[in-house]
Formats: structure tokens, C-alpha cells, sequence
């Protein structure tokens, strides 16, 4: 692992000058600087290690720095480094065929993959597929507490009102419903007894058209798709119960309301799947995917969609460009990836990992009453902090825990070190834990070692 010092100060001073703070999440006064990193370390200028549970929000999933991963990337930079889109390369085509491959696998369906270079572009091309294979309707259905992204399209379907407050409507926004969000459930209900009650409720709408989803003369709905993550992001790592999905499919199906699962967060085996929504026995019109694809190293996200949608007759030449779509430095990552991937068995390895992580989780919620819910899928977990009645958010408590972690000052076993973590939800009380899919048990044990720190400090 290689560092490099700087002056910390100077560099603080230009950023607060000349950068603009709109890219940026400022949640730390003075923001944090880190000089280096490897595995599942990120190193200040100090040299101190800061074991990352968050992997900038599941982009890094194979770890910084990933040798095979970054050789991939230099081979690409002394053969094709740079070509314009209207041309092809083999990368594009390969990585394409291996997608598409995957999806006929795991789901026994034809599709194309359409490429682009983020997430919230990647949902701005499924916005318009999806437009466009239903005849221009232009409205959505979305969860509460999903998130797709801050573009004005994006941020139509993304539930954060704070995101569209000051850009007004650049067209109509989602109509959200509940998640199945079972620890703090909207209706009320418990679990084992509710019958999936929430499910209920939305198949309501369309039983008369005056409650404005359905026409039952024309058999139509005004609703185009349903945009979901299986696994609530943003919304803080919210796991829905076995069975939803189907039921939820059931009535889209019935009122041909199509599904486009938002991978971008859950995608390249975060839950112990490929693709999360394959945990929940259902089969999508659309993914979208995109971060961990190139593991941070370079810009690539994309749709897949099944043949009827998106074949050349329906979705031509020209439908939605970008001048760095299908680029050959990020294609040939996310082909080197796919590969890797597929060589050994990820999924019994992040299962694995995830419920040795999860049972150490639990141990620590068995200590401290501020853990209000732990849950986890794969190496997607979630720490709910609570105040000491163990269900009343308390984000001020996780702030502090936040802060705490990035001290810098944790000590185990006379070694100093930080811990990187991030923060969900709707009431902005989750740690959300996405850690390296190679990490290892010693690192998840000083991981546990470093919470129960930080944990000791905050509820002293």
C-alpha cells in the first residue's frame, strides 16, 4: 500500500475556496482526507488504517486496489484505451454476451444490455425504454424510502423530497407506497400475523377505477412500472420478508404494470446473488445496474432488458446516447469482473461471511438496548440505533458513532485505527454495512471489535 503526504491544511483551505460543495456530502467539519488504500483499508496522511464497512456505498465490492481488477484496467490502457462510441469494441460485445448469459441463467430470458457511465443515467435510459414500450405513459410507481438517483428524472421516482425541493418538476413524480419495512411497519401489523397486508392494500387501488390507478373498461393502468430495490439502499438496507415479491409481481402482472429492479446498490453478488432480486422468486422486465460492474475503477453502469422491450424494431439506433457509453477502459473492468465472477462460488463465499458477520452483530444487539433491529442478506446488513426503549430513532446517537469511527483513535490489541461507516434510513438511524465481498473473518472480528468500541464510548 502506497501513500502519499500532503498538506492537509493547504488542501482544505482550496477546497473550501474553490470547489463547489454541490458534489459533494460534507457531513464531517473538516472533511475528511485519506491518502491511500488496499483491501479493506482506506489510509489517512498519517499511515493510520480505516477498515471501510461501507466500500464507497458498495462500488468497491472486491476490495481497493484489487490487483487483478486494476492489471485489467492497465491492459486496456496499452491496447484501446479510447474509442467513440458509434464504433465497436470486443470488450463491449463480450461483457454484453456475458450479462446477457447470466440473465438467461438465472431467469431463462432474451435480453440486450445497453450500457451508459452512471446509475442515474442508467435510470434515465430505463425511463425511456420503459416510455417507450408502453406507449409514452409517463408515470411511475416507487417505494417510500427508495432511492434511484438525483438527476430530474431519477429524482422523480426517488422518494426524498429534499432532492426535488429546489428544481421544481421537470415531469410528473412517482406515486409511492410502502415498503414492506417490517420493524417499523406503516400499518402497524406484525409479521408472522399480517397476511402481507401491505400487499392488500396496494391490489385495493385497482379495484375501481375512482381510486386512480385503473381503468377496468380498457383493462389499463396509468402506471407504466413499478421501480424497486429489493433491498432498500438509502432507506437503510430494509429487508423485505420471504414471499412479498411474488404476491407484489402477481398483481403487476395482472394489470401489465412492468418491473425494473434497481441493482445498482444490491447488484454483483452484495446479497450473495448476482442480482438481489434473484433472493425473492421473481423475474424482472428491466435491470439497472451499475457501481461494483468496474469496482470504482472507471465509470460504467447499464440496462438489461428482455427482447420484446428492447430489440433494434422498438428501441433503435440513437434512443439514448452518451459520448462515454460502452467505453472500452470501463468495459474491459466490468468484462475482467464478470470473469472473476464466475471462476468461483461467490455465493456460498458471501453468505457465508454475511452470517458470521450477522451472528456477531447480533451478539453486540444482545448488549446494547440502543440496537433497536439487525438484519442482513449476503453482505448487505443493517444496525437500526435506537434510542434505549430500543425502537425511537436516534440519529443524534448515530452521528456521534459516525464521528467516532472517524476519529481515527479506536484501539485493539495496541494498534490504532478508524472505522468507515455509513449512514441510512429514513430517519438517517441505520448503519448501513456493505464491507468488502473479500474480507475476511479477522477483519470482520476487528470490525465488531472496533463497533462495541465506538458503542462503549457513545452510551458511556
Amino acid at each position: 500500500m502506497k501513500t502519499v503526504k500532503i498538506n492537509t491544511k493547504e488542501l482544505l483551505e482550496a477546497e473550501s475556496k474553490y470547489c463547489s460543495y454541490g458534489d459533494t456530502v460534507h457531513y464531517l467539519e473538516p472533511a475528511k482526507l485519506f491518502t491511500g488504500c488496499s483491501g479493506s483499508y482506506l489510509y489517512d496522511n498519517n499511515g493510520t488504517p480505516y477498515l471501510d464497512l461501507q466500500m464507497w456505498y458498495s462500488a468497491v465490492n472486491f476490495g481497493y486496489a484489487n490487483e487483478r481488477l486494476t492489471l485489467a484496467l492497465k491492459r486496456q490502457l496499452n491496447t484501446l484505451p479510447q474509442v467513440a462510441s458509434q464504433y465497436l469494441h470486443k470488450e463491449k460485445i463480450e461483457l454484453a454476451a456475458m450479462l446477457c448469459s447470466a440473465m438467461k441463467n438465472l431467469w431463462g430470458e432474451d435480453g440486450r444490455v445497453h450500457f451508459n457511465v452512471g446509475g442515474s443515467q442508467a435510470i434515465e435510459d430505463s425511463l425511456k425504454l420503459v416510455r417507450n414500450a408502453c406507449r409514452g405513459k409517463s408515470l411511475m410507481l416507487a417505494f417510500e424510502g427508495g432511492y434511484h438517483g438525483r438527476t430530474l428524472g431519477a429524482s422523480a421516482i426517488t422518494s426524498s423530497y429534499r432532492y426535488r425541493r429546489r428544481y421544481g418538476h421537470f415531469g410528473e413524480r412517482a406515486l409511492f407506497f410502502p415498503f414492506p419495512y417490517c420493524f417499523r411497519c406503516p400499518y402497524k401489523k406484525q409479521r408472522e400475523s399480517c397476511d402481507f397486508y401491505c400487499v392488500s392494500q396496494f391490489e385495493r387501488m385497482f379495484e375501481t377505477e375512482y381510486y386512480g390507478l385503473w381503468d377496468p373498461k380498457a383493462r389499463e393502468a396509468e402506471y407504466a412500472a413499478l421501480y424497486v430495490e429489493c433491498i432498500q439502499g438509502t432507506g437503510g438496507y430494509v429487508i423485505p420478508p420471504e414471499g412479498y415479491f411474488p404476491k407484489l409481481k402477481r398483481v403487476l402482472d395482472e394489470h401489465k404494470i412492468l418491473l425494473v429492479d434497481d441493482e445498482i446498490q444490491m447488484g454483483f453478488y452484495r446479497t450473495g446473488k448476482l442480482w438481489g432480486l434473484a433472493n425473492f422468486g421473481v423475474t424482472p422486465d428491466v435491470v439497472v445496474f451499475g457501481k461494483a460492474m468496474t469496482n470504482g475503477l472507471n465509470p460504467l453502469s447499464g440496462i438489461w432488458a428482455k427482447e420484446a422491450l428492447i430489440n433494434p424494431e422498438v428501441f433503435p439506433c440513437g434512443s439514448t446516447h452518451s459520448t462515454f457509453a460502452s467505453n472500452p477502459l470501463g468495459t474491459a473492468v466490468a468484462l475482467e469482473t464478470m470473469k472473476m465472477l464466475a471462476e468461483s462460488d461467490y455465493s456460498a463465499k458471501v453468505n457465508e461471511l454475511g452470517s458470521y458477520f450477522l451472528d456477531g452483530l447480533r451478539e453486540l444487539q444482545k448488549r446494547y438496548a440502543v440496537i433497536g433491529d439487525v438484519d442482513g442478506l449476503g453482505l448487505a446488513l443493517r444496525v437500526e440505533i435506537c434510542a434505549r426503549d430500543g425502537f425511537t430513532p436516534d440519529k443524534a446517537l448515530m452521528d456521534r458513532i459516525v464521528d467516532e469511527g472517524i476519529k481515527g483513535d479506536l484501539r485493539v490489541n495496541g494498534k490504532t485505527y478508524g472505522l468507515v461507516l455509513d449512514v441510512g434510513g429514513y430517519y438517517k438511524n441505520v448503519i448501513t454495512l456493505a464491507p468488502s465481498l473479500h474480507i475476511t473473518r479477522p477483519e470482520i472480528d476487528l470490525g465488531l471489535r472496533l463497533l462495541d468500541e465506538i458503542l462503549r464510548r457513545v452510551t458511556n
